[in-house]
C-alpha cells in the first residue's frame, strides 16, 4: 500500500513535470523557428539591398569585378556580412573572407540551387572553408537580356538560439532544476508519511484477503490444470464451444483429427472452420436450439481412407461458458470394418457351404428314392456325396487354420532358425500325389545353406497352399519351378508355373477370403477361395511379404519375401 500510494503520487508529479515540460519545448522550438526565421529574413533583406549595387557585369568582366570588389578587399574582417560572386556554373569568383581560387565549386549549395530556381535562397549549415555554422542568403543576378548572370550570396556567422538562450538563462535553469528536485523530495516526503499511516490500518486485512486470493488462485489453477491433462490424454476428440460456435478448448486428438498441428492455434476458431464438416455444425446448433444431448455417426475421408466416429454433443451447464456446448468424437473406423468383416465372413462362409449341403441332401434323397438293386448308381451318388463332403472339410479345416493365424491371442512356439530346403522338400512331398495324377514336374532349387528364422509347420504350410495351387491350374506335363535364393536382407522363395494365369484385374484381389477368379473351375478343383488368404497370413506372421505377377495364358509366379534376421 505504501508503495502504491508513492508511486500515485510521483505519477502524478511526472506527469505535471512531462506536460509543461511539453510546453516549453514547444514555445522554445517556437522562439528557435522564429529566431532563424527574422534572422534569415534580415540577411534576405541586405542581400537585396547589395543587389542594387552590383552589376551583371561582375561576373564577366575582370575588370568590373576589379573595381567592385575594391571596396570589400582587405576589409573582411570588419564587414558585418561575408560577401560571396558565384558565376551561373558555381565557380566562386569573389569571397571577402577566403581566396576564391581555394574554394571548391559551390553548385550543388543548397541556397544556390534555391536561388538559381527561385531567384532567392537560404540555408543554415557548416561552412566546409571556415569551419563553422554559417546563415546564408544568396540572391540570383540577371543581365540585361534577363539570364541568369551568377548568384550574390550573403552570409554571417549566427550563434544557434539554444546556444545564447543557454548562455543568458544558466542560472534560471539551474535553479529551475533546484526546484523540481525540491518538489519530488517534498512529494517523495509527502507520499511516504500518508503511505505509513495508511499501511498500519490496512496491512493486516490486504494480507488476509491477499492470501485467500493466492490460496483460491492455486487451486483455480491446479483444477484448471487437472481438466486440462485429463482432457489431453483422453483418447477420443473433445471440443468446447461458447455459444457462438466458436472454439473454446480443444485437445490435441480432435486437432490431430481434423489437421490442426497446435491446439493453441485452435482456440478462437469457428466450428465450421475448425472441422470444415456442416454435419458436426449443423449438429452443434441443434444442441443449442433444443438444450438436448445429440447423438450421430460421423464419417469422413482422410488420406484416401474412410473413417468413422461416434459423434456425442450436449450442452454444457451454467457457468463461465453458459450457453455452449461439449462434443466428444469416439474412432470407431476398427469397430465398423471388423462388423463389416465379420458380415462378409457369415455371408461368404454360408455361400459356401450352403452349394455342397444341397448336393448332400439331394444326392441323399436320390439314394433313398432308389432301388436296392440300382447298385451303380447308388455308388455314383455316394461319390458325388463323398466329394461334396470332402469339400467341406476342407472349408472347415481352412476356416480353422485361418482363424488360429488371425487370432493374435492364440498360443504359438516361439520361431525357431532352420534351414529352408528341407522344409521346401516337405511340402513337394506332400503334393506329389496330385502333381503326379498330371504328369507335372517339381522343379526344386534351394541351396542347402539357407537358414532363416522361421514357424516350420506353418511355413510348409504356406508352401504347400501355393504349390497345390499351381497344380491345379496348370496342365498336364508341365513343369513348377520352386526356387529359393538371397535378395539383399531377405529370402525370396519363388514358385512359377505355366497355367493359365491370371488376368492383370483379379491381381490385387487374390489374397483375400473367398475370392475366386473363376468360382466354377475353382470349386471343381476342390478349392476353398482360403488358400492364398492363409499364405498371406503365414508371410505376415513371419514379418515378410506377398506377392504374385501373372498374364492370363502365360502362367503366375507367387514369391513370398522373408527377413534373414
Amino acid at each position: 500500500m505504501q508503495q502504491l500510494l508513492r508511486k500515485s503520487l510521483c505519477i502524478v508529479a511526472l506527469a505535471a513535470l512531462i506536460v509543461s515540460a511539453y510546453f516549453i519545448t514547444g514555445l522554445l522550438i517556437f522562439a528557435n523557428n522564429q529566431y532563424n526565421s527574422i534572422n534569415s529574413g534580415n540577411l534576405a533583406q541586405a542581400a537585396r539591398t547589395l543587389q542594387y549595387f552590383t552589376p551583371s557585369a561582375v561576373f564577366t568582366d575582370a575588370s568590373a569585378r576589379a573595381d567592385w570588389t575594391l571596396r570589400f578587399s582587405g576589409t573582411g574582417e570588419s564587414l558585418y556580412h561575408r560577401i560571396t560572386l558565384i558565376n551561373r556554373n558555381g565557380q566562386v569568383l569573389f569571397d571577402s573572407e577566403a581566396d576564391s581560387l581555394l574554394m571548391e565549386n559551390h553548385l550543388n549549395r543548397q541556397e544556390f540551387q534555391a536561388a538559381v530556381r527561385h531567384g532567392m535562397g537560404t540555408s543554415r549549415r557548416r561552412s566546409p572553408t571556415l569551419g563553422q555554422y554559417h546563415l546564408y542568403a544568396a540572391i540570383a543576378i540577371e543581365d540585361s537580356n534577363g539570364s541568369l548572370a551568377g548568384v550574390l550570396r550573403l552570409s554571417r556567422l549566427v550563434p544557434g538560439f539554444f546556444a545564447r538562450l543557454l548562455s543568458s538563462t544558466m542560472l534560471f535553469f539551474i535553479g529551475g532544476l533546484l526546484v523540481v528536485l525540491g518538489a519530488f523530495i517534498g512529494v517523495y516526503r509527502f507520499s511516504r508519511r500518508l503511505s505509513l499511516s495508511v499501511e498500519a490500518e490496512l496491512d493486516a486485512e490486504l494480507k488476509e484477503k491477499t492470501a485467500v486470493l493466492r490460496i483460491t488462485a492455486e487451486k483455480a489453477k491446479a483444477e484448471s490444470h487437472h481438466h486440462e491433462v485429463i482432457l489431453n490424454s483422453i483418447f477420443d476428440g473433445v471440443i468446447t464451444l461458447d455459444s457462438q460456435l466458436a472454439i473454446i478448448h480443444a485437445n490435441p486428438r480432435i486437432c490431430s483429427l481434423f489437421g490442426i498441428e497446435d491446439e493453441k492455434i485452435a482456440s478462437g476458431m469457428s466450428f465450421i472452420e475448425f472441422s470444415r464438416s456442416v454435419e458436426l455444425e449443423e449438429a452443434a446448433r441443434l444442441v443449442l436450439s433444443t438444450g438436448r444431448p445429440y447423438e450421430l455417426t460421423f464419417k469422413r475421408f482422410t488420406s484416401g481412407a474412410q473413417q468413422y466416429f461416434q459423434v456425442f454433443a450436449a450442452p454444457m451447464e451454467a457457468g463461465s461458458h453458459s450457453g455452449g456446448l461439449v462434443m466428444v468424437l469416439g474412432d470407431i473406423s476398427r469397430l465398423v470394418k471388423l462388423e463389416r468383416v465379420r458380415k462378409d465372413f457369415a455371408a461368404n462362409v454360408s455361400h459356401e457351404l450352403r452349394t455342397p449341403i444341397q448336393v448332400i441332401q439331394g444326392f441323399a434323397e436320390n439314394i433313398l428314392a432308389s432301388s436296392a438293386g440300382d447298385i451303380e448308381q447308388i455308388y455314383h451318388f455316394a461319390g458325388i456325396i463323398q466329394k461334396n463332403a470332402r469339400s467341406m472339410d476342407n472349408l472347415t479345416n481352412d476356416l480353422l487354420i485361418l482363424v488360429s493365424l488371425e487370432d493374435e491371442d492364440s498360443v504359438r512356439p516361439a520361431m525357431e532358425t532352420g534351414f529352408l530346403a528341407p522344409l521346401i522338400d516337405e511340402a513337394a512331398d506332400i503334393v506329389a500325389p496330385a502333381a503326379k495324377k498330371k504328369n507335372i514336374d517339381l522343379a526344386i532349387s534351394c541351396s542347402e545353406d539357407i537358414c532363416i528364422p522361421l514357424y516350420s509347420l506353418l511355413l510348409v504350410q504356406a508352401l504347400v497352399n501355393l504349390m497345390d495351387n499351381s497344380i491345379k491350374y496348370s496342365g498336364n506335363d508341365s513343369v513348377i519351378k520352386i526356387n529359393a535364393f538371397r535378395e539383399d536382407a531377405d529370402i525370396v522363395i519363388e514358385v512359377k508355373d505355366k497355367g493359365i494365369g491370371i488376368p492383370a484385374e483379379h491381381i490385387d484381389r487374390i489374397f483375400e477370403r473367398f475370392y475366386r477368379v473363376d468360382r466354377a473351375r475353382s470349386r471343381e478343383e476342390g478349392g476353398t477361395g482360403l488358400g492364398l488368404a492363409i499364405v498371406r497370413h503365414i508371410t505376415r506372421l513371419h514379418r515378410g511379404t506377398v506377392s504374385a505377377e501373372s498374364h492370363a495364358g502365360e502362367g503366375s509366379v507367387f514369391r513370398i519375401k522373408l527377413p534373414v534376421e
